[in-house]
């Protein structure tokens, strides 16, 4: 996977998604499930019912990227819902740790600096 901006926001779709679902279907998904817009530079991650499966779609500018993984053993461990949630803001260590077979509530985080991001001006 290879993105030029490393302060991208990362969201995770919690509800199981149709891994049939391309460039078209993934973004609709995004527009009307998560009410965001796929072409505003984040990255969607998609997560299928029996977990096996993984789908990301990126806009980088010119078109849409679509980025996906199917394991042949074992499940990916992304349990990080809450009562009426329906996306999750990942950071990119929670994405690898996701993909790498690594439960997130297994994870003890220790506190770190962190900057602030700067709020975006639109004129």
């Amino acid at each position: 996977m290879l993105f030029p901006e490393l302060q991208l926001r990362i969201w995770l779709y919690l509800e199981p998604t149709d891994m049939r679902k391309s460039y078209d279907g993934l973004s609709s998904l995004v527009r009307t499930k998560l009410g965001e817009n796929p072409a505003g530079g984040q990255l969607f991650v998609f997560i299928n019912r029996r977990r096996t499966q993984v789908k990301t779609l990126y806009f980088d500018g010119s078109g849409y990227c679509v980025w996906s993984k199917r394991l042949e053993r074992g499940t990916f461990h992304a349990d990080v819902s809450s009562a009426q949630e329906v996306k999750h803001l990942l950071t990119w260590g929670d994405l690898k740790l996701i993909l790498d077979g690594i439960d997130l509530k297994s994870i003890r985080r220790h506190k770190r600096y962190r900057a602030l991001q700067r709020a975006t001006v639109v004129a």
